[in-house]
């Protein structure tokens, strides 16, 4: 038999897609580190039924990420799959986010992925083989109002992704890139709380539609997280593993809106989330 594949997941608290994946690595007989914050390490508790292993990490600093790799390199001598899942949401109109909140989650969902990629690397090519699974989103690949900071924060991964891919291939080291579409999580939720703390002043009367797409992706026909989970980890295990994986609820209509010209992608954007009217200070 085959020795177990060692898998170190990124950003793994309950209710959130990283707490799946870990669960669907498990199940394929991986030896899972599921990670996260200190003060989500909790949120994992559970997880160790599965016979996962929690570890505290944060993608911002490098001393924590040095200590988590540290461990598992230490007890296993060798890492085989990184999800860079950790991420957070960021929902308002670009003129009036605060740039401290934009910057914040720059600092995780951008430069947390690349901090990961350059640790793990070193580790990987020395053993000339591994997978490298960055987490971006079809919102990377089309633009949506209200939440230009998150959509341009994945594009930036897409872009890095692209590149890394063919820079770590003498290597041996696959980079594959997770696009998930409406997926069911824990961020439409944490997106509705960070959405408390602003009082908006052009945009006040548009209020309602920004919470409206602060929770677009978590509608009741989006996909289940465990489902887009094990259908990302099937795909990541195989022999061959694609370049892109695209998955789950409205991946079909962004495909299309990413191929159509600006105008129809404006009308469709405008009507949906009330951007076709005019305002008068």
């Amino acid at each position: 038999m085959r020795d177990p594949k060692i898998v170190l997941v990124t950003g793994c608290a309950k209710g959130g897609i990283g707490y799946e994946y870990c669960k669907a690595f498990a199940e394929n007989n991986c030896r899972v580190f599921a990670s996260d914050i200190s003060t989500r390490i909790q949120d994992m508790s559970d997880l160790e039924s599965d016979g996962i292993e929690a570890l505290e990490l944060d993608v911002c600093s490098d001393q924590s990420v040095n200590s988590a790799l540290d461990t598992v390199i230490s007890k296993c001598g060798r890492i085989d799959i990184l999800i860079n899942n950790a991420g957070i949401g960021g929902t308002g109109p670009m003129a009036e986010l605060p740039l401290d909140t934009i910057r914040k989650a720059w600092e995780i969902n951008t430069l947390g992925q690349l901090r990961m990629v350059q640790h793990v690397v070193p580790h990987m090519a020395t053993q000339r083989s591994g997978s490298i699974v960055n987490v971006g989103s079809v919102v990377g690949k089309v633009s949506t109002p209200w939440a230009g900071s998150y959509c341009a924060s994945k594009a930036y991964v897409h872009a890095m992704s692209h590149s890394l891919r063919l820079e770590l291939k003498p290597f041996g080291i696959n980079v594959i890139l997770a696009l998930p579409g409406s997926v069911r999580s824990n961020l439409g939720k944490a997106n509705l709380e960070r959405l408390g703390d602003y009082e908006w002043k052009l945009y006040k009367d548009f209020k309602d539609v920004i919470m409206e797409r602060a929770r677009a992706s978590q509608g009741e026909k989006a996909t289940d997280g465990r489902v887009f989970a094990r259908h990302v980890v099937k795909k990541v295990l195989a022999p061959n593993p694609p370049k892109e994986i695209s998955f789950g609820h409205m991946t079909g209509l962004f495909t299309l809106l990413s191929s159509s010209p600006l105008w129809v992608r404006d009308m469709f954007f405008s009507k949906r989330f009330g951007l076709n009217r005019k305002v008068y200070l």
